[in-house]
């Protein structure tokens, strides 16, 4: 069985290669709205089979697709990807001082099967000076991440001060968890 990743994201795709998977990535453009009644475990799941729906097509017979999606989620609300600089500012101010959660969704298809897991982590900002929230998003690429931050970026090493659960996680692919699941499919 080959594996194929469906995500452009160059962080999911580093860390499935240092499990020591082979696989090929396919991306395609995907709708990525959500019905905000949903849990934020409804919500990864929901996307990741919008993903799954776009590449599925595109797949040999033996091959294994796995779409994974990340959410932040503070306070009832879902925080997504910025879609300015100033939407990342306000992401950033609002995690500020704050704790939140990080929900990362994956769904793994074959033709006989489709299995999917959700994993959590929790993550605690201390307070962040505007003008570093301003340098992070001018000189880091806060715009392509959930929460307008990456954990391994900048910003994660001088503004995070604890962490409970999977620091990949974080990172967008639950490694943790992934590797012995898919271990177990591969058998």
């Amino acid at each position: 069985m080959q594996l194929v990743l469906g995500s452009a994201s160059p962080r999911r795709k580093a860390l499935l290669s240092e499990l020591g998977f082979d696989f090929r990535v396919v991306s395609a453009d995907t709708d990525e709205s959500f019905d905000p009644a949903q849990s934020p475990e409804e919500i990864v799941l929901s996307i990741c089979r919008k993903k799954i729906a776009a590449i599925w097509p595109q797949l040999a017979a033996n091959e294994k697709l796995i779409c994974a999606d990340t959410i932040v989620f503070l306070n009832g609300k879902v925080l997504g990807k910025p879609q300015s600089k100033a939407d990342a500012i306000q992401m950033l101010q609002l995690l500020s001082g704050k704790t939140h959660e990080v929900y990362t969704g994956i769904v793994i298809k074959d033709r006989s099967a489709e299995h999917q897991l959700v994993d959590c982590t929790t993550v605690r900002f201390q307070e962040l000076k505007l003008e570093d929230i301003i340098h992070y998003i001018d000189v880091h690429q806060a715009m392509d991440k959930a929460g307008s931050y990456g954990i391994q970026d900048w910003i994660g090493h001088i503004g995070i001060v604890e962490i409970r659960g999977s620091y990949t996680n974080v990172m967008g692919l639950p490694t943790q968890r992934l590797y012995p699941f898919l271990r177990n499919l591969s058998k």
